[in-house]
Formats: C-alpha cells, sequence, structure tokens
C-alpha cells in the first residue's frame, strides 16, 4: 500500500478521468463518507469536471433517501445501530437511482425522494440521464449493501479525526461508523481510497 499526498485540485481531475474512462452504459459512482470528509463537497467539485468531459451528471444525497421517521426513530433517535442498520432506504435508492442506470435501463432517475427535515415525500421531477451520463451518490455508510455502483470512493478519517470533527449533536453516531469500518470494510473494498484528516491536503491509498 502507497499514501500519495495530492493537491484537491488534482484529486478531482484524477477521479474525474477515472469515472469518465468507465465504459458502463452509465457510470453509477458512490463518493462515501461521514459529513466531517465532506463527501457532499467532493460531489459538487467533480460535476464540472465531468461535464467537460462529456458527461451529464446528476447529484443524489443519501439523505433524500432515508426512510421516513415513525421507521427511523422507532427505537429512540439516537440508536446507532439503527442509523446504521435502517436509516438509508437501500430499496428506494436502487429502484429509483441506481437501477435504472444499469444494463438495459432506461436511464431515468429520481434524484430525490424524502425530505428528513419536514418528514414529507419530496415531489422531485424524474431525470432522464443520456447514456453516458454519471450519477454521483454521495453520503455516509452506502458501501457494504449491495448497492450496484460501478465505482466506489471512499474518504477516510481516522477514529481520532472523526470523534475530533464530528458535530456534538452526532456524535452518539460513533459506533456505528466503528461498526462500518469493522462489517462493511470500506477502506479495503472501495475503488478508490482518500484520506481526509487534512482536507485541504488530501492523500490518495494506491
Amino acid at each position: 500500500m502507497r499514501i500519495r499526498p495530492i493537491t484537491p485540485p488534482l484529486l478531482i481531475e484524477e477521479i474525474a478521468d477515472r469515472v469518465a474512462s468507465a465504459g458502463t452504459p452509465w457510470v453509477r459512482v458512490a463518493v462515501d463518507g461521514p459529513p466531517p470528509a465532506r463527501p457532499d463537497e467532493l460531489a459538487d467539485a467533480l460535476a464540472g469536471p465531468l461535464r467537460l468531459r462529456g458527461r451529464a451528471v446528476v447529484r443524489v444525497s443519501a439523505r433524500d433517501f432515508l426512510r421516513p421517521a415513525s421507521l427511523r426513530f422507532e427505537h429512540g433517535r439516537t440508536d446507532p445501530d439503527v442509523f446504521y442498520d435502517d436509516w438509508l432506504d437501500v430499496g428506494a435508492l436502487d429502484r429509483e437511482v441506481l437501477g435504472p442506470l444499469g444494463p438495459g435501463g432506461t436511464g431515468r432517475v429520481l434524484p430525490a425522494l424524502w425530505d428528513s427535515e419536514t418528514d414529507r415525500a419530496v415531489r422531485a421531477a424524474y431525470v432522464t440521464l443520456p447514456p453516458g451520463g454519471v450519477v454521483l451518490v454521495y453520503g455516509a455508510l452506502l458501501l457494504g449493501r449491495g448497492l450496484p455502483f460501478d465505482l466506489t470512493a471512499h474518504l477516510w478519517l481516522s477514529p481520532a479525526a472523526l470523534r475530533r470533527k464530528v458535530a456534538a449533536d452526532e456524535a452518539w453516531t460513533l459506533p456505528a461508523y466503528e461498526r462500518y469500518e469493522r462489517e462493511a470494510d470500506p477502506a479495503g473494498t472501495a475503488d478508490l481510497v482518500v484520506r481526509m484528516d487534512h482536507p485541504d491536503r488530501p492523500a490518495l491509498v494506491e
């Protein structure tokens, strides 16, 4: 294993090149990482370079595919095992986003399903990605769930950095991330692993 320091702009270009070189009809990309690793910012930064490479892009936040509050909070609001197992609506994400971009798919995806703040369905319109298009699904705990991604990038934080950076009101999620490391092994299974203890000085694990 080699750890290669890289500048943020060069990191974006390298990932964009990797995505653009994929030979699948559409490219389904996971940008996986806890909130302090900023997967949303990486997904946003990738959109422009991918479009410059001739790829249409749709960004999808995993937070827009959470289950309703009645299911997420059935056993309390701060249960790390429920957070790990049951918050993400894996079936809906597959059905509405990833499945339509698989072999023989229609290219018609729903970019958002559920507003977890208002606990209501989002009235989002379906979007049709042309062949060669890219969907960037970003958020936490995405890997190890059998979701059919074509390329996976895991933004890794050391346990110490995660404890230091996680919001105080989300510290209860830390056992879920520890379990994720043990059970899903995202750093060992992702196609790309980026160390993000210092976001201004990331490093690629090769």
